[in-house]
């Protein structure tokens, strides 16, 4: 009986919604699998702020740094939007990713069979995609100093500056080598070496553990808007990217449209091992708060599910449960049962967000 434990932070908007149907699932695995968790549950983002006065408070950051694994729902909302910078509820979430030094973002672009035609591309281009991005979390031009807007004579200039460390680029790089040999075993580093020299550090930085480290690995380079371009024509030609935080940023969005819905798309951000041997680690879907549909039901619950299959896998050692719980969301695709989001002409009436998590549920009681 494993009592690995779990901080839930369902943040704003449909995050709570979306978050209490993992619930559901966490409890399946505890019944079913003898598979328990120790959950404790705060809050985070506008949630915090409503309550704190901050986006997080200490004690809550405290906790994420104690447990093995943080599952996030969403922050944010059009109430906080007068804020000021510091106190909006996304900078919650930055302060998770960076006191916990989550450095590498793993954001997959997985389209299921079922959901081939969703995608703005052809299908024969989408069918069968499945794509791994590892985006840098913690450093470049996000976090880089000098930065801000400052007056220069009779104008205003704004700052931004990145930056990067042969120490910060290899460990995203090894992260990025190891998640290549449990998959195809191909890493295609993007970067624009051609006119910044953090991009000359970065490719030189990546070859040179390529080299020592990881051989075995097929290894390419790929200017990051050569990579965008690329993506959007033949994007089954790549396995793991990897790349720096800005340009992971947007090649990792353009990526999820690929798949044809944001709400099928999890996310983790991982860091170095704890004393456990596990990773420090946070897991969320791609999708925002969708505040004009909180509190509604129509919320698709199955990118968090499927963020919490990733916690199976890269926290908690289970990837025969993650593979269940992974085509337990296939097989309900596969019989029709969609949320609004993936609706199509001549489909019936949308299941809601707990009757998804219910599908989902009856699924992996089948799997028994």
């Amino acid at each position: 009986m494993s009592t690995a434990s779990l901080l839930i932070l369902a943040g704003d908007g449909i995050g709570p919604e979306v978050m209490a149907e993992v619930r559901k699932i966490i409890d399946w695995y505890g019944a079913k699998r003898d598979l328990a968790f120790d959950v404790s549950e705060d809050l985070v983002g506008g949630a915090a702020y409503d309550v704190h006065g901050v986006p997080l408070a200490d004690e809550t950051m405290a906790k994420a740094q104690a447990v093995d694994a943080v599952l996030l729902g969403a922050v944010g909302g059009p109430k906080y939007d007068t804020l000021d910078f510091s106190l909006k509820p996304e900078r919650g979430l930055l302060r998770l990713r960076k006191e916990m030094d989550l450095f590498a973002n793993l954001r997959p672009a997985q389209c299921f069979d079922a959901l081939a035609d969703f995608s703005s591309l052809k299908k024969d281009i989408v069918a069968g995609l499945d794509i791994m991005i590892v985006r840098e979390l913690t450093s470049g031009v996000y976090f880089g100093e000098p930065r801000g807007i400052h007056k220069e004579g009779n104008e205003r200039v704004g700052i931004n500056t990145q930056r990067y460390t042969e120490s910060e680029i290899a460990r995203v790089a090894r992260s990025a080598f190891e998640l290549a040999k449990k998959r195809g075993n191909k890493v295609c580093s993007m970067e624009k070496a051609n006119v910044m020299e953090s991009g000359i550090l970065w490719r030189d930085v990546v070859t040179e553990i390529h080299a020592a480290e990881y051989a075995d690995v097929e290894l390419s380079h790929m200017y990051a808007d050569a990579g965008a371009m690329q993506l959007v024509r033949a994007p089954k030609q790549f396995d793991v990217i990897v790349t720096d935080n800005l340009f992971g940023d947007l090649l990792s969005d353009a990526a999820a449209m690929l798949t044809g819905s944001l709400g099928m798309l999890p996310s983790a951000s991982l860091g170095l091992p704890m004393e456990n041997g596990r990773p420090k680690a946070l897991y969320e879907p791609v999708h925002g708060s969708a505040p004009d549909i909180a509190g509604q039901g129509k919320a698709n619950p199955c990118a968090c599910i499927l963020s919490f299959a990733m916690a199976l896998r890269y926290s908690f050692d289970q990837g025969a449960e993650a593979d269940r719980l992974e085509a337990a969301v296939n097989q309900v695709l596969a019989q029709g049962i969609r949320t609004a989001d993936l609706m199509q002409a001549g489909d019936t009436a949308p299941a809601s967000t707990s009757q998804m998590g219910d599908a989902v549920i009856a699924a992996l009681d089948a799997s028994l």
